[in-house]
């Protein structure tokens, strides 16, 4: 097919051109398909024959020496079809390629495997220089969108039927059923045979061919087409169909079979168009060099050399090398023009096996990436925007890509076995079958997650303990060291990330908020705001305020007491009803009218003064009661560190460690187990015996304080998480679905829901006291100022005498209401259960708690 290719071009190019000056000789060596044979033809053309320039190899396999003896003789070697990437890395300026190389394709590839979201594809190829050429390449492709290669398959040129069998049942046995077939024709129709035998081309499956295959799919058998290759999806090179090529076609056919009698039905492939190029280019570029001396510098050797050493170098090698480089020009099915040595990418058309022939859904070019037509905007370089395709088995619904197989891996999944904190995770074992049910928070995110995965993983939990029957709850680092020495999988659970453990395990991104956190009790302020209320303002404003008063009353006293005759009488009277005018502003409107127009001006301004004045006095003392009440009784850290004070911690945690680095010695290190016994030992205290905060990772702390948030707060002072066998591919898959899930509308808030209940109470978390104990607190420090003292003028000696006694056994009362139970405000109805945590008023002891906790919690 290629010499008589070669034959037409020539023939073509010097009829078209009878004035050029300069022919091309044909020496004409056959290289039998073997690599030793093709090196010796070249040997001979080179040393014996002297030619300027060699045609050929036709493979892959046969150019690598004769590129090295191009190299040496300077000779050009133009191969129209050795693609194998590798044979470019020899960096050799002799060796061109007037075809492009197999790399090319893989950005088409990586595009179909995009577009369909298909996150792993097993790659089946060929064993030798032109099937292993091309997966380096692919595999960075492949990457580069998201895609892992969990498993390459080759298969020798030579391989049985047999073997052939062995290597698809392998196949079987994994979930991945996307894959890609790099092979030539005369394997790949042995390799799908055999995959339609053991059923490989039913539903479910994506075969996806290269151009190695699709591009001569002409010369596969029809009846393997027909009966095993449906549904496969290809790469092919795009020929655009052109009368000039139909022409060329219907007279190659014909010389063909004038030289080849014994062939019927001939067909023409790519490399049979670039070998027409190729000695078209090479005709051009010794035609521009002109007649020159073709001739051979012949080196000196000596006697004992051998014939690799015996051939001269070509005189014109390098100005031939130069002129084919710049050689541009209208080929046959398409622009000839070679950058760095090979001919520059083209347009892939993706075709779809149907019936005998393979029909074209779509392109891929550079510029547009996947397209349904070349003229057509494209706005994704992985859009789904081309022709309908039958899958295998005759579907047109995607395969997803996966399947779970019969005799699948099952992943061995670590979870541990706490003894607290059971709202995370925990294990039940039915004594009756020896099994055990995990569930909790972390097993409610892991399972969703999986379900998200673009394929199927089939895993166990397996709780995790001594072989002494001891829990491991607090051996998070064990569980860890297992994982690296590849005895188990993974882990899922409540796993803080942490710096070490980062070193020799990859990590999830973490499923709840991560840190460590301090719970502290509140200030307890009962007894020291009873003249808060004085405090929104200073004592100077507090003197300008009364001054303001007192300037007021004057002022409408001068203004209004000539002409008013609520303003008259006695001089008593008259300052108290100016007195009482200015102060009664605030509270009420007055019973006493002005008649000046003046005065109301002064009123009304003094209105709105005093209006400011209360609105940013009401606004103040509600802001510093809110503060007051919120203080914790330790800032941070540091405090804790100075003061002296216990601390507690979560037993087995790593709080532990990060505490004695941090300087608390051992008598000050308290640990606790539940938030049960938490609570009682902060409710004691430092002093009695108790902690005056306790450390934890914030999930922890955010459960307790989930049930005792009027009681404490948090202050923020590294992440949850499952871990992986280092494999970032894998954990990048299990990144990705976590994403899809924490970004779902409210999935991350459900689970929290359902797992970690705020109690009703803790909706009032933001007092420590209520209004009523407030107010009451005011009115006994203000009682025990005035005493008995009248506070009206104008009252009689005998209702003076009558206050007098009364206001004894009413300010006796009010003092001993403070402890008496005041009916709540309507306010506080759903918050009565906030009475009951007082120890003044009831609350159990911490012994109490402390004898009824439930052991729970395994720290990290």
């Amino acid at each position: 097919m290629g010499l008589t290719c070669i034959n037409l071009s020539l023939s073509d190019f010097y009829s078209s051109n009878p004035s050029f000056k300069t022919r091309l000789v044909l020496n004409v060596r056959d290289s039998k398909r073997d690599e030793l044979a093709a090196a010796t033809a070249a040997l001979d053309l080179i040393k014996n024959k002297q030619v300027q320039a060699i045609i050929g190899p036709q493979r892959s396999a046969q150019a690598d020496f004769l590129i090295h003896l191009g190299d040496k003789s300077h000779v050009p070697i133009v191969s129209f079809s050795a693609t194998s990437p590798p044979l470019s890395s020899l960096r050799s300026p002799y060796f061109l390629r007037a075809a492009q190389i197999d790399s090319s394709q893989v950005n088409a590839i990586s595009a179909v495997i995009q577009a369909f979201g298909w996150k792993e594809v097993v790659l089946i190829y060929v064993d030798n220089e032109f099937g292993a050429g091309i997966i380096p390449s692919l595999a960075i492709a492949l990457e580069e969108v998201n895609t892992r290669v969990p498993y390459r398959s080759p298969i020798s040129p030579s391989a049985t039927d047999d073997q052939i069998l062995q290597e698809l049942y392998k196949l079987m046995t994994m979930q991945t059923r996307v894959f890609i077939v790099h092979m030539l024709p005369t394997l790949g129709s042995r390799l799908f045979a055999k995959a339609k035998e053991v059923g490989m081309t039913r539903e479910g499956y994506v075969w996806i061919l290269t151009n190695g295959i699709t591009d001569l799919l002409s010369s596969v058998d029809s009846s393997v087409v027909a009966s095993s290759m449906q549904g496969v999806l290809g790469i092919k090179t795009y020929i655009p169909d052109t009368p000039n090529l139909d022409n060329f076609m219907v007279r190659w056919r014909m010389k063909f079979q004038q030289e080849n009698p014994s062939v019927h039905n001939p067909t023409l492939n790519i490399f049979g168009y670039r070998a027409y190029d190729a000695a078209w280019a090479l005709a051009m570029a010794v035609e521009e060099m002109g007649a020159t001396n073709f001739t051979y510098q012949m080196l000196n050797a000596s006697t004992d050399t051998t014939d690799l050493d015996k051939f001269g170098v070509s005189q014109n090698g390098q100005k031939l090398l130069q002129e084919l480089t710049n050689m541009t020009f209208a080929g046959l099915i398409g622009n000839f023009r070679l950058v760095d040595g090979q001919l520059e990418s083209a347009v892939f058309q993706i075709v779809n096996i149907n019936g005998n022939a393979a029909r074209g859904i779509g392109f891929w070019t550079l510029e547009k990436g996947l397209v349904r037509d070349l003229y057509s905007f494209s706005t994704s370089k992985y859009s789904t925007n081309i022709g309908s395709i039958i899958w295998p088995g005759d579907s047109t619904s995607v395969p997803k890509g996966w399947e779970i197989p019969t005799n699948g891996k099952r992943l061995k999944i670590l979870v541990p076995m706490k003894d607290s904190f059971f709202q995370f995770l925990t294990v039940t074992q039915d004594p009756n079958t020896n099994t055990f049910q995990v569930t909790g928070y972390c097993i409610d995110i892991f399972q969703v997650v999986v379900k998200k995965l673009p394929y199927a993983v089939a895993y166990d939990f397996i709780p995790f303990a001594f072989t002494d029957g001891r829990i491991a709850g607090s051996t998070y680092n064990d569980m860890i060291d297992q994982v690296f020495y590849k005895n188990y999988d993974a882990v899922v659970g409540d796993t803080t990330i942490i710096a070490n453990r980062s070193l020799y395990v990859d990590f999830t991104l973490p499923y709840s908020e991560s840190g460590v956190a301090m719970l502290v009790p509140y200030k307890d302020n009962k007894n020291k705001n009873a003249w808060v209320f004085l405090k929104p303002l200073t004592w100077d404003l507090w003197l300008t305020i009364g001054c303001f008063f007192v300037f007021i009353a004057l002022v409408v006293w001068i203004l209004e007491h000539q002409i008013n005759e609520d303003f008259g009488g006695p001089v008593a009277h008259q300052v108290g009803t100016s007195f009482w005018f200015s102060f009664s502003i605030m509270v009420f409107a007055q019973r006493e009218r002005v008649f000046s127009n003046l005065t109301r001006f002064v009123v009304i301004v003094w209105f709105f003064v005093v209006l400011i004045l209360t609105q940013s006095y009401t606004a103040s003392l509600s802001s510093l009661l809110v503060v007051q009440n919120l203080q914790p009784t330790v800032a941070d850290i540091d405090q804790l560190l100075k003061s002296g004070e216990k601390v507690g911690y979560h037993h087995g945690s790593f709080i532990y460690g990060m505490l004695k680095q941090m300087k608390f010695d051992d008598s000050r290190l308290i640990y606790y187990h539940s938030p049960e016994e938490c609570d009682a030992l902060l409710s004691k205290g430092s002093a009695k015996g108790g902690i005056a905060a306790a450390l934890d990772e914030i999930p922890y702390i955010k459960l307790i304080f989930s049930q005792y948030c009027n009681k404490y707060t948090m202050i923020p002072t590294l992440k949850n998480c499952w871990i992986w066998l280092r494999s970032p591919p894998s954990t990048q898959i299990f990144r990705l679905a976590f994403l899809n899930v924490t970004e779902g509308p409210g999935n991350g808030l459900k689970f929290e829901n359902a797992w970690f209940p705020s109690k009703s109470n803790c909706l009032d978390s933001t007092t420590s006291i209520s209004p009523t104990t407030w107010i009451s607190t005011k009115i006994v420090a203000l009682g025990r100022r005035v005493y008995q003292r009248d506070l009206h003028p104008y009252t009689s000696k005998e209702a003076r005498d009558r206050n007098t006694n009364d206001g004894g056994n009413k300010i006796a009362a009010i003092e001993t209401s403070e402890n008496t139970n005041f009916p709540l405000s309507p306010s506080r109805d759903f918050g009565k259960d906030n009475y009951d945590i007082n120890n003044e008023q009831g609350t159990k002891s911490a012994e109490q708690g402390l004898s009824n906790h439930v052991d729970e919690g395994c720290p990290t």
